[in-house]
């Protein structure tokens, strides 16, 4: 008796442990109880990764700003790698070279030299004529020495030693961009009430050198006051001296934080492809977002120069170097974000998706018979990617992920190399696989071709 209650139908195996079976009212009461309960489970997993979802896309572009910042504040060769095309780039050269001219003619007392000139053709009985023309010298040497200063300064700063010691100075005095960064006035960049500054002390000690051996003594006292540039100027200063603070703290941490939130998203969602392809998609779009952002603050920025401070290409120069590595970093998770949205629709029920994967399957089986029929064995190896062709799949897409993951600041085309290496591997498992399956249809008389 106990084994004919033990064996009547409950799916659940209640009808065991209760000791008795369950009608039909009772069996079609818990079917829908269990749908039910089912229901409201999957529909708590979809709010728990919409939450997450929204978090991760909020969080996106704050992580590769964060990043961004982090990285080029605390790592020196970055921030050196950052700078160093300041010192040849056309615009910001002829700023320089013109602002440290002035500087130095207006140090030169070309009224006082006429008026020596004058005294002594006077007393050493010089004709009148001429001691009166010496007057109207003073035109004429200020555009000379104007010209032989803005000659000496071009060839400091367009030499390869200035690049050199650029370079140098930035790598020796990379405390003071974070000085800057956090308000400090100290270093050879820094912040000023609203303006950020650069010293150019060392230039300037450079050019005076020259001129003095050249036989410009006056420049000797050119003074070592007003030795800096000012790169540019916001009201928005302080408010983003803050922000940088604040990202700089948090930029280890919240890259870390936007990436687990977006594998929980994945894979709490019941569809868990579904919610990569939504995730990825999501992530690019944010992507694009951060990058029309840039270009808005670029404009805003240009348009906030005050007029004479500087001109704009030096200014625009100057934006665009400096940003140059977040600006190819959001583009480069743009190019990631959409390649894993594009993987995830290639692994779904589409049409499209179907189509594509058959074509693949039809050429790799067609390669491996080809090479089957070849004389190619590929053994115990072929074998065994033929039993496990997933994972043989997912250890090689999991290689390239975690290439692109150990890549120190991955390019553009650095994620292009990775997949096509990958596609190189996916289309070799396939292939070795199809030729383990083909094989035996090509030693075996008798067997029909699969």
């Amino acid at each position: 008796m106990a084994s004919d209650k033990a064996s009547g139908p409950s799916p659940s195996g209640k009808g065991a442990q209760s000791g008795h079976a369950l009608t039909a009212a009772e069996r079609t009461e818990y079917e829908r109880l269990r749908r039910a309960t089912g229901v409201r489970h999957r529909r708590l997993r979809r709010v728990g990764a919409s939450v997450l979802l929204v978090l991760t896309l909020l969080l996106a572009p704050l992580a590769v700003v964060a990043a961004w910042v982090q990285d080029t504040v605390s790592d020196t060769d970055r921030y050196v790698q950052t700078v160093a095309p300041l010192a040849s780039d056309p615009a910001v050269r002829k700023t320089v070279i013109d602002r440290l001219t002035n500087r130095v003619v207006r140090n030169v007392d070309v009224e006082a030299v006429t008026a020596s000139l004058t005294k002594a053709l006077a007393d050493t009985g010089a004709p009148p004529r001429v001691v009166d023309a010496s007057e109207n010298l003073a035109a004429p040497l200020r555009s000379a020495v104007q010209t032989v200063v803005h000659r000496n300064v071009s060839r400091v700063i367009t030499s390869d030693a200035f690049q050199q010691a650029w370079e140098g100075a930035n790598r020796r005095a990379h405390a003071a961009v974070l000085n800057m960064l956090t308000g400090e006035r100290e270093g050879a960049l820094r912040a000023t009430g609203e303006a950020v500054e650069l010293d150019i002390g060392s230039v300037v000690d450079q050019v005076r050198q020259r001129l003095v051996d050249q036989g410009f003594e006056k420049a000797a006292v050119i003074p070592d006051t007003d030795r800096t540039v000012t790169l540019f100027e916001t009201e928005q200063l302080g408010k983003a001296q803050d922000a940088v603070r604040l990202l700089d703290i948090m930029g280890t941490w919240v890259p870390v934080l936007t990436v687990a939130l977006a594998a929980l998203a994945v894979w709490t969602a019941p569809g868990h492809r579904v919610m990569l392809l939504v995730t990825a998609l999501g992530v690019g779009l944010m992507m694009v977002v951060l990058l029309v952002a840039l270009a808005v603050v670029r404009r805003v920025y240009l348009d906030g120069i005050p007029p004479g401070a500087q001109s704009t290409d030096a200014a625009a120069a100057i934006f665009d170097i400096f940003i140059r590595f977040l600006r190819e970093s959001t583009r480069t998770l743009l190019v990631v974000s959409l390649i894993t949205a594009l993987s995830a629709y290639l692994y779904g029920p589409g049409r499209a998706a179907r189509g594509v994967r058959a074509v693949a399957q039809r050429g790799a089986t067609a390669a491996g018979r080809a090479l089957s029929r070849a004389g190619l064995r590929t053994g115990s190896l072929g074998g065994r990617l033929a039993e496990h062709r997933s994972w043989a799949a997912g250890i090689t897409i999991g290689a390239g992920a975690l290439a692109l993951v150990l890549w120190n600041h991955p390019t553009v085309g650095g994620v292009v190399l990775v997949l096509g290496l990958v596609l190189v591997g996916l289309a070799l498992v396939a292939v070795l696989a199809a030729t383990a399956e083909t094989a035996p249809a090509d030693v075996e008389p008798g067997r029909a071709n699969p």
